[in-house]
């Protein structure tokens, strides 16, 4: 009766375009049955997946190679707290697996229900300071998820301390070295001393265990910019990785992602096959196009997030729009602005075109222009875009600002599609008559 009446919440926010339902449905199976997340996910083999960056790509590259062995229930438009995650079982009650996204500081709420086969650790740093505290806060959360469900296989990134630190404990644990290119808030280690990095290695000094890095089981080798690596094991299993998605970071995810499905009984190049086939997230990385622009949309939500996704920025776009909102959902205060590094877009050529836009453009101006970044102010998102030349246009975005955007982006592209087909119609009536 719960999911029942759930599931026609979910239909009634869509019909009246409140939203896609993802999280109503959950919300009201679970005000009339507290433990329905439990009692949908029995009988399913369960893979989670947290971490401050990359679980929605991970999430979805895991259900791809899943969905080779069966039906998936995934939260795949990023509803990662148990409201969505019990609307994802609901939209595929015969699920056989699993693929689910989950918010950390709801980690341990989740697994406790759904009782995982695996858990996937991918990386953390400091995200909405005014939502989830610090990032100890964290850490001590993912930890105690991990310690709670000894059965559970944990995948995890090696070359994060605090990662490392949240899986240090478990029975079964997998390392994979998936690379960061974050350090600045795992200066202290969680469990006590000081943090010391050479090259790739880490080890801690100060403490009552020789913490260091732990060796990896998986790692990538002949990494290239185009999304092409080797994904080699100690064992010696090897599969080539292909990918359709950019950056560096998503081969680290693709990585994680192989292992995880693989443990659940997947093979490494049928998994590595299926994620090569992935070219969008929830509309992240697609292309659209706007009055005569070929926009390309990009999501980052703190500063780690920031740091990697102009690297995926393409240098030679013929404009680049920053888009920045100040909402609940991306953290009300801006200050994290400060600590990323955006003078790294001087040296792109397509940094000769910057409009800073989204509802905190202003401020968002004032860190570019400290930055060595000259950019025009255009707080409406379609406008700005319009305001970059014809071309190739890179648009990179917080949460609600690219959430917004994309809404407005599809209207318009279902009302032009509308036009189209009402247009062809009438020209067909006229030539039957």
């Amino acid at each position: 009766m719960a999911t029942g009446i759930g599931s026609l919440a979910r239909t009634a926010s869509r019909a009246l375009g409140r939203g896609s339902g993802g999280m109503i449905g959950g919300r009201v199976a679970l005000a009339l049955a507290p433990n329905v997340l439990s009692e949908v996910s029995r009988g399913c083999r369960c893979v989670t997946v947290t971490g401050t960056n990359g679980k929605s790509t991970t999430t979805r590259m895991i259900r791809a190679a899943l969905s080779t062995r069966g039906q998936v229930a995934s939260n795949v438009n990023g509803d990662n707290m148990p409201p969505g995650i019990v609307s994802a079982f609901m939209m595929a009650p015969r699920a056989q697996f699993a693929a689910l996204e989950v918010d950390e500081m709801h980690l341990p709420i989740v697994a406790g229900q759904v009782n995982p086969a695996v858990m996937v650790l991918l990386n953390l740093s400091r995200d909405q300071l005014d939502r989830v505290g610090e990032i100890g806060t964290v850490e001590r959360r993912l930890r105690q998820a991990v310690n709670a469900h000894p059965d559970a296989t944990i995948v995890a990134n090696c070359d994060d301390p605090l990662i490392a630190s949240a899986a240090w404990d478990a029975k079964s644990v997998i390392w994979v070295a998936a690379g960061t290119t974050w350090g600045a808030d795992s200066a202290g280690f969680p469990r006590g001393g000081r943090l010391v990095r050479q090259g790739d290695d880490w080890h801690v000094v100060g403490a009552d265990h020789p913490y260091r890095r732990p060796e990896p089981d998986w790692w990538l080798e002949k990494v290239e910019a185009s999304g092409q690596a080797t994904l080699r094991s100690r064992e010696g299993h090897a599969t080539d990785v292909k990918l359709n998605l950019p950056g560096a970071a998503n081969l680290g995810n693709a990585a994680h992602a192989i292992v995880a499905a693989h443990q659940v009984g997947v093979d490494i190049d049928g998994a590595s096959r299926a994620i090569g086939e992935v070219r969008e997230v929830a509309g992240r990385y697609s292309t659209h196009e706007v009055n005569g622009r070929r926009v390309r949309m990009m999501l980052a939500k703190n500063p780690a997030g920031w740091q990697e996704a102009m690297t995926m920025v393409d240098a030679t776009a013929n404009g680049l729009v920053i888009a920045v909102n100040g909402q609940i959902p991306d953290g009300e205060d801006l200050s994290w602005l400060w600590d990323v590094d955006f003078s790294v877009l001087q040296q792109y050529p397509c940094a000769e075109r910057v409009v800073a836009s989204g509802e905190r453009a202003a401020d968002l101006a004032v860190r570019l222009e400290y930055a060595g970044i000259h950019c025009e102010c255009v707080p409406d998102t379609i406008e700005a875009l319009t305001r970059c030349a014809e071309g190739r246009i890179e648009f990179l975005a917080n949460y609600t600002s690219f959430r917004d955007t994309k809404r407005e982006i599809d209207r318009r592209e279902k009302e032009r599609h509308a036009g189209t087909q009402s247009t062809q119609t009438t020209a067909e009536g006229g030539r039957d008559e």
